[in-house]
């Protein structure tokens, strides 16, 4: 696409006025593409890795929410991950460790070398006791999982080739491992090779140099599941070590599989984009004998699905093109809801661009830079839908690259435009701005304190004189800014001796008063003034995706992971009677199933009855003092208005006033009384930034 300055256009909510609002697409942002997903069925969480070294965890449970991640890192190029006993999470990958993730404070508890190599694989036991790897070097190690780490058991038989892909039988006494050109069978007792299956070379008649074995899946009756890169899904019997039956599935590599729980389906991925789900079906109906069946192929990739998961309702897959695909099982979906819609989740459920509106400039977010942009400018007006011409193009003021090989975390630029603060898991940078004419200057304001590393959220005070800091342990730190340099305030420490960090923050414009959320716990409201805690708003099932402070009634309103939205009186401590209203009634049901979460929550400066808020999706105004849509109303007007009196009418109708014109939309609020900032990303442009995918032959050519 290249770069593309902001366009500046007419829009009228019918219900607002008019708007000129910035419709920005340069933020270059290009998601990582997907190296590994590890379903697990207790907590029905999926864990999903990146070729950046980033980890997220989605729970499918509260609308497929990423309700956790852990920041990327150069060295850690993820192959494997699993999980364990007692929802542990370890990963492993070619720098030859394994590590374990701490879920409540959002960071490493430690990482291992495991001293054979690059880790191409991993499998916990099906007990979650046991932890083994497979290595460059041709070893399996047997790792004991105790409560606090795991510790090395021994070795297996070593083989002559890396070992690509592991499984445990379910009783866990045998274990299948795929290497090149060969599968074995090791009894865990022993650590010996009891079989060793040799895969045929075979690539669409024509022998190939050789053949890697991608993913192999063991069921209790014996069988061994293999595919491999000639394109071959294959069934073998570990039990004489025999080949069974073959399926041709692709003109490319078979990269990865997943069985369901019951061993009755398994889904495979491919290089070309597509997942083919098989099934065991009867033969006949009066019989009791079954076979694999090829039931359904899917498309919904462009380029190679490297991984995949089976849950008890969804296939689920991941690759290059960077989405993570929730295929449900319609014949599993109890509910026709929204659990029985097709899920495409392509960007983060956290805030990657920061504003400030006294100088019109944007911060964007990437995972080793920075970019701030000034917004371009025009003195034209026009009416509904017209594109104004520019008198002054977007500027790009300023390149801020980190040092080192950890991922940024967080970041923000202070409203006046004067302050960028960002941190890694090692490092917190607070950064001091300077503008003369067209020239601006940074200062790195030195000896910041070592408890604001690993900050997972940083948000400055209105006035821009204060910084609040979310560190991964579960404080709340408040600092002072003064001219280029600071001063620690105070520390809210965490609530109940839980470490669970506080992912998203919210400051009332006053400053006097801070609202902090974690993943699982309730949203705490601190006084600033008087450094205490002032409530707990009551807890929820469904976890925050966003959550702001309106001004002058300093009501905390916030958005959950089910589309409900709760407007809670700081002052008063308790719902508002709108709140009260709307869950008496309940929300539109186009409303609830939407798919994608309220990221961003803002408030018009003189229009106190109005909520702004916006999914990747759609923008909303919600004006409080109309009524209620009910489930017969008209949700989404499509159309724009064509009349006046079509205006006033929709102005009356009620409430939600909702705009889909912008999309996929990343952020999007208010400047000024007037103006709107939309910043969207087409996926056609992330789409251009990837690799070519695999040339398909067609029919016929």
């Amino acid at each position: 696409m290249g770069r593309r300055t902001s366009v500046l256009s007419s829009w009228n909510s019918a219900g607002m006025g008019e708007f000129k609002v910035h419709r920005v697409r340069f933020f270059n942002y290009v998601p990582s593409g997907i190296r590994c997903v590890a379903y697990n069925n207790q907590s029905n969480r999926l864990a999903v890795s990146r070729t950046d070294g980033t980890v997220e965890i989605y729970n499918l449970s509260a609308n497929y929410f990423q309700e956790k991640f852990f920041p990327g890192h150069e060295s850690r190029a993820t192959e494997a991950l699993c999980w364990a006993k007692g929802q542990r999470l370890f990963s492993a990958g070619l720098n030859g460790e394994i590590i374990e993730y701490d879920l409540q404070a959002l960071n490493i508890k430690y990482s291992m070398d495991a001293f054979g190599g690059p880790i191409w694989s991993m499998a916990a036991s099906p007990s979650g006791s046991q932890l083994l790897v497979g290595c460059e070097d041709g070893s399996l190690k047997l790792f004991q999982i105790n409560p606090d780490k795991i510790q090395f058991e021994r070795n297996f038989d070593r083989q002559k080739s890396r070992i690509l892909s592991l499984s445990w039988h379910p009783s866990g006494t045998h274990i299948a491992a795929g290497s090149i050109d060969c599968i074995s069978v090791f009894d865990v007792k022993s650590g010996s090779a009891i079989h060793k299956m040799l895969v045929d070379r075979q690539y669409m008649g024509v022998s190939k140099r050789k053949c890697i074995i991608w993913g192999v899946a063991f069921l209790s009756d014996g069988t061994v599941i293999s595919v491999d890169s000639a394109g071959k899904v294959q069934f073998w019997d570990s039990a004489t070590g025999t080949l069974v039956k073959t399926h041709l599935v692709a003109n490319a590599d078979v990269q990865s599989i997943a069985v369901s729980d019951q061993e009755d389906s398994f889904v495979v991925g491919t290089a070309e984009g597509t997942v083919f789900h098989f099934q065991l079906v009867s033969v006949t109906s009066s019989s009791s004998e079954k076979q694999w069946v090829r039931t359904k192929p899917f498309q919904h990739h462009t380029h190679d699905v490297r991984t995949v998961a089976h849950s008890p309702t969804a296939l689920i897959s991941g690759g290059t093109d960077t989405h993570l695909v929730i295929r449900p099982l319609m014949e599993k979906v109890e509910v026709k809801n929204y659990d029985a819609a097709l899920r495409k989740i392509t960007f983060p459920h956290r805030r990657l661009i920061s504003c400030s509106k006294k100088r019109q400039l944007l911060l964007f977010q990437f995972s080793h830079h920075l970019d701030l942009w000034r917004l371009g400018s025009t003195v034209a007006t026009g009416k509904h839908g017209d594109t104004l011409p520019l008198s002054k193009d977007a500027d790009h003021l300023l390149h801020l690259k980190t040092k080192g090989p950890e991922n940024i975390i967080c970041s923000c630029v202070s409203p006046c435009g004067s302050w960028i603060a960002y941190s890694t898991a090692s490092r917190f940078f607070l950064c001091r701005l300077n503008y003369e004419h067209d020239n601006i200057s940074l200062h790195r304001v030195s000896k910041m304190p070592a408890f604001l590393r690993s900050a997972v959220q940083i948000l400055f005070s209105e006035d821009s004189t204060k910084l609040f800091v979310a560190s991964n342990q579960g404080s709340l730190h408040i600092i002072r800014l003064l001219e280029g340099s600071f001063k620690h305030l105070h520390t809210f420490q965490a609530q109940s001796g839980t470490v669970e960090s506080m992912c998203l923050l919210a400051v009332s414009p006053d400053g006097n008063w801070l609202a902090a959320s974690g993943t699982s716990a309730g949203v705490h409201v601190y006084n600033v003034k008087h450094l205490k805690l002032h409530c707990t708003v009551p807890a929820y099932n469904f976890p925050v995706t966003a959550l702001a402070i309106a001004p002058k009634t300093n009501n905390l309103v916030i958005a959950h992971s089910d589309q409900q939205i709760f407007e809670y009186s700081i002052p008063d401590k308790q719902y508002t009677e709108w709140s009260r209203t709307i869950q008496k009634q309940g929300f539109h049901y186009l409303w609830l199933q939407r798919d994608t979460p309220i990221t961003h929550i803002s408030f018009h400066p003189k229009r106190p009855m109005h909520i702004l808020l916006h999914d990747a999706y759609m923008f909303c105004i919600i004006d409080k003092s109309l009524p209620l849509p009910n489930d017969k109303t008209l949700l989404y007007n499509p159309l724009p208005p064509t009349n006046e009196s079509d205006v006033i009418r929709r102005r009356t109708a009620h409430a939600f006033k909702i705009s889909k014109r912008y999309k996929p939309l990343l952020f999007m609020d208010l400047l000024d009384e007037r103006t709107l900032v939309a910043v969207e990303r087409p996926l056609d442009d992330i789409i251009a930034q990837l690799p070519p995918p695999i040339k398909k032959k067609k029919f016929g050519t």
